[in-house]
C-alpha cells in the first residue's frame, strides 16, 4: 500500500472519534440530561438500560426525552428499563437526551443508565451495508474510511462557514462601534459649539467683549 495513503488511513481513524458507552448517574429526583453540538442531515442513533445493583419487587423505571435545539420534541418513552431512540438531524446546534427516574421505590443513591449514543457513520448499519454490496475484509474498510473522509471534509467546510458567519459578525459589530463612536464625537462637538455660542451671547449682553 502507498505509504502516504495508509498515513492517511490512520489519521482519519485517529482523527474520527468513534461512539463510547456513558455511564450516567440518574439522581432520585429530578433530571439528568446530556447535550450533543450536531449538525444537519446527521444520523442519530442511542441505545441505552438500566443498571442496577439493587433489587426490588417494584423495579425502577426511567423517562426519556430527546429535544431539537429549538425545542422539539424527538423520542418521548415513559417508564421503561431499556429502549432505542433513532432520527435524522434537521437543525444544527445542542440535541438534548434527558433521562428521569420513575416508581416509589427510588434509591437514595440514584440509579446508573449506560447510554450508547452514536452519531454520523457510527450509526450506520455496516453489516447491511456489506451485504447489499456484497464486499467485506478491505474493501469494507475502505469503504468506512472513504464516510469518514467525507465526514471530515463536511465538518470542515461546516466550520469554515461558522467562521465566516463569526467573521461577518464580528465586522459589523466594528461597523456599528466605529459609527458610534463618530456619532458621539460629533454629539460632543455639536454640544461643545452650542456652550461656546451661548457664553458669548451672554459675555456681549454683558457688554464684556
Amino acid at each position: 500500500m502507498n505509504p502516504l495513503l495508509l498515513l492517511l488511513c490512520l489519521s482519519l481513524i485517529v482523527v474520527v472519534p468513534q461512539a463510547n458507552a456513558i455511564w450516567i448517574n440518574i439522581p432520585s429526583s429530578g433530571t439528568k440530561c446530556i447535550s450533543e453540538e450536531i449538525h444537519t442531515n446527521v444520523v442519530v442513533l442511542g441505545d441505552y438500560y438500566l443498571f442496577t445493583d439493587h433489587e426490588s419487587a417494584n423495579p425502577e423505571t426511567v423517562s426519556v426525552k430527546v429535544t431539537s435545539p429549538y425545542g422539539n420534541t424527538l423520542s418521548h418513552t415513559e417508564n421503561v428499563t431499556h429502549g432505542q431512540f433513532a432520527f435524522t438531524t434537521t437543525e444544527g446546534g445542542n440535541y438534548l437526551a434527558c433521562f428521569s427516574l420513575n416508581g416509589n421505590n427510588k434509591h437514595k443513591d440514584g440509579t446508573n443508565l449506560v447510554l450508547d449514543w452514536k452519531i454520523g457513520i457510527a450509526a450506520k448499519d455496516w453489516d447491511s451495508v456489506a451485504k447489499k454490496e456484497k464486499i467485506e475484509g478491505v474493501q469494507l474498510e475502505l469503504r468506512k474510511l472513504e464516510e469518514r473522509a467525507h465526514a471530515i471534509s463536511e465538518y470542515l467546510f461546516q466550520l469554515i462557514e461558522k467562521e465566516a458567519k463569526m467573521r461577518g459578525v464580528s465586522e459589523r459589530t466594528n461597523a456599528r462601534v466605529a459609527w458610534y463612536g463618530i456619532m458621539s464625537l460629533g454629539v460632543c462637538i455639536l454640544a461643545a459649539g452650542l456652550q461656546v455660542w451661548r457664553l458669548k451671547r451672554f459675555f456681549q449682553k454683558k457688554k464684556l467683549i
